[in-house]
């Protein structure tokens, strides 16, 4: 089994920035994919930004592209996001996301197997 935790989330007013950070424990060695997606009441779970294990692959949703950067420390086990320029819209838990069998970032919920809890992050206007 492989555990996700995540941490960094909080109270940002708009134009600020926050880090996240994902820890993997168990099967770490076959994750070849993780991601970040959000989610807020009333919504589905959204996508927002993917990389792949080996080459380190970056693919991010267009609401977020050129304000996050995911990254990825396999020696450590953690994924992070670096969020910038940070917007109310932008308020939502957010959940990270292993996908352990294909090296393809995939921006459907249904196509990861392991989640975290969630840690939620709130944008002020």
């Amino acid at each position: 089994q492989v555990q996700l935790v995540e941490s960094g989330g909080g109270l940002m007013q708009a134009g600020g920035s926050l880090r996240l950070s994902c820890a993997a424990s168990g099967r770490t060695f076959s994750l070849a994919v993780m991601a970040w997606f959000r989610q807020t009441p009333g919504k589905e779970r959204e996508f927002v930004a993917g990389i792949r294990r080996s080459a380190g692959s970056t693919y991010y949703a267009d609401s977020v592209k050129g304000r996050f950067t995911i990254s990825r420390d396999n020696a450590k086990n953690t994924v992070y996001l670096q969020m910038n320029s940070l917007k109310p819209e932008d308020t939502a838990v957010y959940y990270c996301a292993a996908d352990s069998r294909s090296l393809r970032i995939g921006v459907f919920r249904q196509e990861y197997d392991s989640w975290g809890q969630g840690t939620q992050v709130t944008v002020s206007s």
